[in-house]
């Protein structure tokens, strides 16, 4: 016990490894930490919010759907493709969009979407923060005998798919 006592290379062989231990499993936290800041915010996310959604048919049979779509992400997004009950509505003829649309205020029955409302004439773009009012006429598969059942929306882009369900509403003028 003395001999160890006195040799003073006795501990340093300990010492010398668990400093090198304490040394690299820091210097490899301090790097994970650092990678996993650097990749978290150079990376945003696309995120859209799908808020009051109404389906009309009115008594002759036409149906107009209408929804909002919020892009709360940090990027721009292309809206690719609408659906309503899986049946992809055609941009030429069937969507009308308003990019001016006002986020607190629910969507009203249009039988024609007017003024603000413009034709679409292909994919949408969302830019990041902003709000767009979609009416869509005539979708397919929605008739006067759908009243009351539910039927869903549907938000194509490229990252993700969007899906949001309402009760198809009787419109009475």
């Amino acid at each position: 016990m003395k001999n160890i006592l006195r040799n003073r290379l006795a501990l340093s062989t300990v010492v010398t490894t668990l400093i090198i231990l304490v040394v690299s499993v820091l210097l490899a936290g301090v790097v994970s930490y650092f990678a996993i800041n650097v990749t978290s915010t150079r990376v945003q996310e696309e995120s859209l919010v799908l808020s009051y959604q109404h389906i009309w048919v009115a008594g002759d049979g036409s149906a107009v759907g209408a929804i909002m779509v919020t892009n709360a992400g940090g990027r721009d997004v292309v809206i690719n493709k609408l659906a309503v009950r899986g049946q992809a509505a055609d941009w030429a003829t069937q969507v009308f969009a308003d990019p001016a649309q006002n986020a607190t205020a629910d969507i009203v029955y249009a039988a024609v979407p007017a003024s603000p409302y413009v034709a679409a004439t292909g994919p949408i773009v969302l830019p990041s923060g902003n709000t767009v009012g979609i009416y869509i006429t005539d979708p397919d598969s929605i008739g006067i005998n759908d009243i009351g059942l539910t039927a869903a929306f549907t938000v194509f882009t490229s990252q993700a798919m969007y899906y949001k369900e309402t009760n198809v509403q009787a419109y009475v003028p």
